[in-house]
């Protein structure tokens, strides 16, 4: 069920938010831990059960991990939780992915094993790893009550896409937390936002990417256009997710860290993914970059730790070879950023944010490819090397069609009309207007939103893949 759908802005939402209202406080977790496990079950029911599977794995090892205090004891417990959450993750999302490259390696034969990918597995078993690392690390206690961690990792706001709660963060909130009126507004309004980026904007750039691939006429010049087309779709598509989920937060009394903060403004890779997905990025930094030794190392040592970081957050948005590129491949790039070049770039900003956005848009022509032979044809179509035309009658049809869109899209990228609001409402006159317009554009995003939905139109939700 996606957020973006009619079926849970008008039935699943409105009912959630009606039952929790009416209930208690001590029966408010029951009530969103039920309408989680309805929401998640409505897509896979019986993939439900791996998810409960995973909770009570958690359950029973955060309680081991406090009642053992040698040193001995508590690791073994933590590799047995460890090798429980990686193995079912990796079982369903990795299994294939290996057999093939056995096969590819070896030529030897192998067994099809035909597994559906459980929705949003990477999610909720990071988040169950949060909770064990942070157990293990005395930096929590265990939580006695199985409702509360149940209700923490198969809360639905951010079930299936994000952001990546950590426990710490909202350990307090399980119990107290409040529920206000300008708390539900600011989530209405958030969820407006998020509604309208994804909508409105990421649907509308979705159409022209499967207009180019779709194409009897592909130029250079529509290559870019799909890359650029691209690149923004997947910022707001996922961006406008995480929005949306910020916002259901509100409804039920959370705040969950925010996930991205215009990517598109860096001025290096290192500052580019210190804006991207940046749930993603604090957790492999703290679970698993730090651990390792960070950058408080020799040189070759913190080289290496950088490659393990991101060869495995290539795996983690897929299995495919094309994601452990896409991973290298900001490897490589943040290591010759530490090595040298990020000291030159701070020094250059212009340069630096020119040299960010071209690498970024390459590196999402390797994430949109599904095969490495994909990936070079997609390349070698953005370097004009494969005989296509530079433009076509095609190439400038969508050019005309789009153009306002992409124009728009690039613009609201940045935190360009986030400033002139923030000026404009400190003045008397148009403080007002926009005070009005908190409360009229969310209905009028919610008509045109609908609207679209109703038309039957392109909505897909990217990150569903991973």
């Amino acid at each position: 069920m996606l957020f973006s759908s009619l079926t849970f802005i008008f039935r699943f939402l409105p009912a959630a938010l009606l039952v929790y209202a009416v209930s208690p406080k001590r029966m408010k977790n029951v009530v969103l831990f039920l309408f989680s496990l309805f929401f998640y079950a409505w897509g896979e029911p019986l993939y439900v059960f791996l998810m409960l599977a995973t909770i009570a794995a958690t359950y029973f090892c955060g309680l081991l991990l406090e009642r053992f205090q040698k040193p001995l004891a508590r690791r073994l417990v933590m590799l047995g939780g460890l090798l429980l959450l990686l193995g079912s993750l990796g079982y369903f999302k990795y299994a294939n992915f290996f057999l093939e490259s056995f096969h590819a390696v070896t030529g030897l034969p192998v067994p099809v094993l035909n597994i559906a990918l459980p929705i949003g597995i990477s999610f909720y078993t990071f988040q169950a790893l949060s909770y064990l690392f942070d157990v293990y690390r005395n930096e929590v206690p265990a939580q006695r009550n199985p409702l509360l961690l149940a209700t923490y990792i198969a809360m639905f706001p951010q079930l299936v896409a994000g952001p990546i709660v950590r426990y710490q963060d909202v350990n307090d909130q399980l119990l107290n937390r409040t529920h206000t009126w300008d708390g539900m507004a600011c989530g209405v309004k958030r969820f407006a936002v998020g509604l309208a980026k994804k909508v409105l904007v990421a649907n509308v750039l979705g159409s022209l990417c499967e207009a180019y691939a779709a194409s009897a006429e592909p130029s250079v010049l529509f290559a870019w256009m799909s890359a650029v087309a691209y690149a923004l779709q997947i910022y707001f598509d996922f961006s406008g997710y995480s929005d949306m989920a910020i916002g259901l937060g509100k409804f039920f009394g959370f705040d969950f860290m925010e996930n991205f903060n215009y990517p598109f403004i860096s001025k290096s890779i290192t500052e580019f993914w210190r804006r991207w997905h940046m749930s993603l990025g604090t957790w492999f930094r703290d679970y698993v970059y730090i651990p390792l030794g960070g950058s408080r190392c020799r040189l070759p040592r913190a080289l290496f730790n950088i490659c393990v970081v991101w060869a495995l957050t290539g795996l983690w948005h897929g299995a495919s070879m094309n994601f452990v590129l896409w991973g290298l491949y900001f490897a490589v790039l943040l290591m010759v950023e530490k090595l040298f070049l990020l000291k030159w770039l701070k020094k250059h900003p212009v340069v630096g944010h020119i040299y960010t956005l071209i690498t970024v848009l390459f590196s999402f022509v390797i994430f949109q490819s599904t095969t490495l032979s994909s990936v070079t044809g997609a390349l070698s179509s953005l370097l004009g090397i494969n005989g296509i035309p530079l433009v076509s009658a095609e190439t400038l049809y969508y050019l005309r069609s789009y153009a306002v869109v992409l124009i728009l899209a690039a613009v609201c990228s940045t935190p360009l009309l986030k400033t002139l609001y923030e000026r404009l409402s400190k003045r008397t006159v148009p403080g007002r207007i926009l005070a009005l317009g908190e409360i009229v554009v969310p209905l009028v995003i919610l008509v045109f939103a609908t609207a679209y939905l109703v038309d039957g139109s392109f909505n897909p939700f990217l990150y569903f893949r991973f």
